[in-house]
């Protein structure tokens, strides 16, 4: 048997990573659509999955001799339309400049060309006490590459 991955999914030459998710029953209310607190799922796998492909690692970061952390610490979401069980959804995160211990991350959910849901997140990267911390150098140059020019909108899709 050969060794199975989860889905990762990659970042593309535009600094866009984009993870591939299908929507679950589990995922759904009684009318087949999706429950709306189940985006916040999809938006917290691309968050995270985007994190590893930089080479950030949750555990590892928890495992340190100063433990870290990145914990939300606002968020806004527009649901523009509906997503369906069986759907295949592609998960958008988009780096902004980050400002002391703040990451500033745009994110959408795709449905082929239509967005079906869309946030920007603020999280803040903290120590192990939950204080609110700058990301060491070295994390904050790993991810440098990653981020989209301040004055830059979404690449076109």
């Amino acid at each position: 048997m050969t060794d199975l991955m989860p889905a990762s999914g990659s970042f593309g030459p535009d600094r866009i990573h984009r993870l591939p998710v299908r929507v679950y029953y589990e995922d759904t209310d009684f009318s087949g659509i999706v429950y709306h607190a189940r985006y916040l799922h999809f938006f917290e796998r691309g968050r995270t999955e985007s994190l590893r492909a930089i080479g950030i690692h949750h555990s590892e970061l928890a495992a340190a001799d100063e433990p870290l952390a990145f914990a939300v610490r606002r968020m806004n979401v527009e649901f523009e339309k509906a997503a369906r069980v069986d759907d295949v959804l592609v998960v958008e995160t988009l780096y902004r400049p980050q400002k002391g211990a703040r990451l500033m991350i745009d994110q959408r959910i795709r449905r082929g060309p239509e967005t079906i849901a869309g946030a920007q997140v603020q999280a803040v990267c903290i120590d192990g006490t939950g204080r609110a911390k700058r990301p060491p150098r070295s994390m904050a140059e790993r991810w440098a590459s990653f981020v989209l020019p301040a004055d830059a909108d979404w690449p076109s899709v």
